[in-house]
């Protein structure tokens, strides 16, 4: 797996919210929601014409991506610390399930 390509980013832990399986899980929803409307009004599909240039909605476009991010990741720590949840063996798991599926080729 020497060769897989990566994305690699560090999203805190947020110390000053008190998230629950379930706020977390629906704060995910909404923000998915977010990042849908922005990708909709980059290819015109709100029926609106937008009046921001490219890059402003791929500005806005990776605000919301890097919102589910932060959502997805408070959840994760949410697992770990009140579900004793393993993350690392999950994500080993993850990785695997890619390669059976075959979305992921490794050389």
């Amino acid at each position: 797996m020497d060769m897989m390509k990566t994305k690699d980013i560090t999203l805190p832990r947020l110390n000053n919210l008190n998230p629950t399986l379930e706020s977390t899980a629906f704060k995910l929803m909404e923000e998915a929601g977010e990042l849908a409307q922005a990708i909709g009004k980059f290819r015109g599909m709100s029926g609106e014409q937008t009046k921001m240039s490219e890059r402003q909605v791929m500005e806005m476009i990776l605000r919301e991506l890097l919102d589910v991010a932060q959502t997805a990741v408070s959840l994760m720590f949410v697992l770990e610390e009140e579900y004793g949840a393993d993350i690392g063996q999950a994500l080993e798991r993850h990785i695997r399930k890619l390669i059976e599926k075959e979305y992921l080729r490794v050389e």
